[in-house]
């Protein structure tokens, strides 16, 4: 999974939205090789009230992060989609195609481990970001000695129709991103809860949350939200 988790600069909230929707959506992710689906979502000020977490504050701050891309990237070709991937981010800043108003808040890659669903025949974990998934909660855990997915699941995920559980992996030192909140990754999940409607508060379980924060998807071709924020 790439994750990447952005607040565009006050007054260019819609000018960001536009140009990774019609732009860097594609010519930054979409078309390399590899990476097979991707979904953005967006975090509302009421959405970010809900935030919490022992380091809430880990990425700079509970307010930062109004907008989240999740893309997938196929088993196996991890190394070859990164090697695009930065080649062709290098190339986008050569011509221009890049939007110097934003911060990244959370930008990293991590390998999936884990998925629980609620259903054994319902929406697998390669379609998730296909399905029209109401809410979805990103949540950052350290999870027990002997904790089980499952465990770890009702910790953060209660009442999710799908829970992926992923591991960081350590930016290359040549990735053009500069942000805080990186260091003490290690031993730790990132864990994606899909909702059918919009996420509810994270209940107590199996693992010591560490930032959770709630997402509606945007939709494209609108500058919906972009007030919000």
């Amino acid at each position: 999974m790439l994750f990447t988790l952005v607040e565009p600069h006050p007054g260019f909230e819609v000018a960001y939205n536009r140009w990774y929707e019609r732009d860097h959506f594609y010519a930054g992710c979409m078309v390399g090789p590899w990476l097979f689906a991707g979904q953005r979502w967006v975090a509302t000020r009421d959405l970010k009230e809900q935030r919490t977490g022992a380091e809430v504050d880990r990425f700079g701050g509970r307010d930062l992060g109004s907008y989240l891309a999740v893309y997938w990237i196929l088993d196996g070709h991890h190394d070859e989609h990164v090697d695009w991937a930065l080649r062709q981010v290098q190339w986008l800043h050569a011509n221009g195609r890049m939007f110097a108003e934003r911060d990244h808040v959370h930008t990293l890659l991590y390998r999936h481990r884990w998925t629980v669903a609620a259903e054994d025949d319902g929406v697998p974990a390669e379609l998730a970001l296909d399905h029209p998934f109401g809410g979805m909660t990103a949540s950052l855990v350290r999870p027990g000695a002997d904790a089980s997915p499952e465990g770890v699941t009702a910790t953060v995920g209660d009442g999710a129709t799908l829970s992926i559980g992923f591991e960081p992996i350590p930016l290359p030192p040549d990735a053009p991103v500069s942000q805080q909140g990186l260091d003490g990754l290690d031993g730790t999940t990132m864990v994606l809860s899909f909702h059918e409607a919009a996420p509810p508060p994270p209940p107590d379980g199996d693992a010591t949350v560490l930032w959770t924060a709630p997402f509606i998807p945007t939709i494209p071709g609108t500058d919906r939200y972009t007030d919000q924020l």
